[in-house]
């Protein structure tokens, strides 16, 4: 069921997450130009509705019809929710950014089942008319379809899914979902959560009120820093102790949250530190009406707070530091009676959670022949990119020739030699490999986390 869900939420992030430079244009634009912005002007503002309804959902359609589909696919998307954006009304209608994740990945597989169809029965001279013809028949008919169906009922489900966040809002109800959010991250679905789920949401909130308190659920980064501030502080282990201010640094400014994931899995009863901080600072910003212009990506305290209201940087900052004190005042009494539990141990315990990678007793690679080291995390913009830096920092002393880089578990390149991944992603890491030019002697190494 976990892996099921990781897929279902990697294909949903996957679509955001290459686009999350344009969300947080939007964000700017919204935050600094609106009337009530940091630097109102109308003419500039008036950028802000057509990036939402237009710029956004093209993008994420297009992303998940060349997911699918190939450039073709890219295409097909693209033609498809401009369908979906005509039948609810283009700027006057809801943003169709779920309905963009529905139609990329359609429009992308429409088109590759047609290429299966059509290889081997192309007419010879007839290839550059029937590939062109193929993507404006077909992205037509699906772009009709948008218009008739499929737009109207993702608003029918987009207005469901916004009522629900406003009747848990008015009732008090919304800090608990921290009690799925923080122990989904830890099993890393808070990329998936975050863009997959709470900024569709969130944009058509802030669409409508100009702010969305959807964009803090997950992004918050002071339940971590409460967890590693703890174990700072407290952790009997010495090695632990001392790797806890880098992780901080790293969790905190750089807003990378799965530095502290393992922190939680040494012992996991410290869960409930950051669920309880998260709950009081959702709660905060409930009371006070706080909400982020846009989405805080990634997560740290200088994205978080570059995306506050104009008048609620403090309360911003504020719901972060209550989240940080709370998580630290519950996890330092934990951290304290846990003994001397280190981080090899946390990594063990997350081995003996995942099923036992294949190949891992295989001989290894001859390493002078290896050239090319992948980092590859669920999204390549987190885990995977603090990895290969700190990796690459260590070897360019002995090793300039070789280059070491990150990327997205679906993304490993064909000249791979080295692949490292988090264990859960070593059978999706290896489906990839089988597709590389050293795919004969690859190596996947798995890990719980990039340390």
């Amino acid at each position: 069921m976990k892996t099921t869900l990781q897929k279902l939420g990697k294909s949903l992030s996957a679509m955001v997450m290459p686009n999350i430079g344009a969300f947080i244009a939007w964000g700017f634009i919204t935050a600094l130009f609106i009337a009530d912005g940091w630097l109102p002007n109308e003419q500039l503002a008036s950028i802000q509705p057509y990036m939402l309804t237009y710029l956004l959902p093209v993008l994420i359609a297009a992303t998940g019809g060349r997911m699918v589909g190939g450039d073709r696919g890219l295409v097909m998307g693209s033609i498809a929710i401009i369908g979906c954006i005509a039948g609810v009304g283009g700027t006057q209608g809801q943003p169709m950014l779920m309905a963009a994740m529905v139609m990329g990945p359609f429009s992308g597989w429409v088109i590759k089942r047609f290429d299966q169809m059509m290889d081997g029965h192309m007419p010879a001279g007839f290839e550059m008319l029937i590939n062109n013809f193929s993507v404006g028949i077909l992205g037509m008919l699906i772009a009709i379809l948008g218009y008739y169906i499929i737009g109207p009922f993702m608003t029918g489900i987009l207005t469901v899914l916004t009522y629900g966040v406003d009747i848990l809002v008015n009732k008090g109800l919304i800090p608990l979902v921290a009690i799925f959010i923080e122990p989904a991250k830890v099993l890393f679905l808070n990329n998936a959560i975050n863009h997959g789920i709470f900024t569709p949401i969130g944009a058509e909130q802030a669409a409508q009120t100009g702010k969305s308190i959807m964009y803090m659920l997950e992004a918050n980064p002071g339940p971590g820093l409460g967890v590693l501030l703890a174990y700072w502080l407290f952790a009997k282990d010495k090695a632990t102790k001392d790797s806890a201010p880098g992780a901080i640094i790293i969790h905190f400014l750089g807003g990378i949250h799965e530095i502290y994931f393992p922190y939680i899995l040494m012992n996991p009863v410290v869960i409930v530190a950051p669920i309880l901080g998260n709950i009081c600072a959702i709660a905060f910003y409930s009371i006070f009406n706080i909400g982020l212009k846009g989405p805080s990506s990634p997560g740290s305290i200088i994205a978080f707070l570059s995306m506050a209201e104009k008048g609620s940087v403090f309360m911003t900052a504020l719901g972060v530091l209550i989240a940080a004190g709370v998580s630290f005042l519950v996890a330092s009494p934990i951290v304290k009676l846990a003994g001397e539990k280190n981080l090899d141990e946390a990594s063990k315990k997350m081995q003996s959670m995942k099923a036992e990678s294949k190949g891992r007793s295989e001989a290894l690679l001859d390493v002078s022949l290896v050239r090319k080291i992948v980092f590859a995390c669920d999204a390549g913009m987190g885990s995977s990119a603090m990895g290969a830096t700190k990796f690459r920092n260590r070897l360019k002393g002995v090793r300039p020739d070789l280059t070491v880089i990150n990327t997205s578990v679906d993304n490993i390149p064909v000249d791979c030699d080295v692949a490292v991944v988090q264990e859960t992603l070593v059978e999706r890491a290896k489906k990839i490999c089988t597709f590389c030019e050293n795919s004969y002697n690859i190596k996947l190494l798995g890990r719980s986390s990039f340390r």
